[in-house]
């Protein structure tokens, strides 16, 4: 039902994730970033409580790898569970249990991975890996680029009806967090949003660390 990427930036060290769904908020269901330390996709037949319980190990010095090998030991429902992880350094780990639904892959890039299940196309994880490669720019139009590329390559069996999109640097905080939870065409108004977002995603950060030093917000009544 599934099908995302997961990135990090080398050079600013910036963690993230993109994903589509044909089910309804899948943006809220299956991220899981944490500054400083890693990124989680949960899918398939999602469990929101495997992202925060691998990230927890990340940041107690599992490598992804290991954290998955804990997180999964003596858990009973592991074959339905979908699993990408990335790390501060790049390095990765993934799990496809036997109860992935449909065709489902995942392939590992540069400093990126892309997994899917009930895809139309075994090809899709590959042509998401290749466009987040090859695109330059914040890792947001990366992994944007990554989505895209997914959809073109056939996407899903069926139709998608959500999105999301999240980005943590070094603040503390998801600098970028957008979702679209259920809707026609997702991938392309969660772009529309991207595009809104991202002339302005410093200016929201510099408020956080240095309200003095902010713009103004630019609305009636802020002068």
């Amino acid at each position: 039902m599934t099908f995302s990427i997961i990135g990090r930036d080398p050079v600013t060290g910036a963690l993230g994730m993109a994903v589509t769904s044909s089910s309804p908020s899948v943006g809220a269901r299956c991220i899981h970033l944490r500054s400083q330390v890693g990124a989680v996709a949960s899918q398939n037949v999602t469990d929101p409580r495997l992202g925060p319980a691998i990230l927890d190990l990340l940041e107690q010095g599992c490598s992804p790898e290991q954290a998955l090998e804990k997180v999964l030991e003596n858990y009973p429902t592991k074959d339905y569970r979908q699993l990408s992880i990335i790390d501060n350094t790049g390095a990765t780990a993934h799990h496809s249990g036997k109860g992935t639904l449909g065709t489902h892959r995942v392939v590992v890039g540069d400093h990126a991975v892309a997994a899917g299940n009930l895809l139309s196309s075994e090809k899709v994880p590959e042509k998401m890996v290749e466009a987040f490669s090859s695109t330059d720019g914040e890792l947001e139009t990366k992994l944007f680029a990554g989505l895209l590329a997914g959809e073109d390559a056939g996407g899903e069996e069926g139709e998608v009806r959500s999105a999301g999109l999240a980005v943590v640097h070094d603040v503390g905080w998801r600098v970028t967090d957008i979702r679209v939870d259920e809707g026609e065409r997702p991938i392309q108004e969660l772009g529309r949003i991207l595009g809104v977002w991202m002339p302005q995603r410093d200016d929201y950060v510099l408020r956080g660390i240095s309200p003095d030093k902010a713009p103004s917000y630019g609305v009636p009544g802020d002068e």
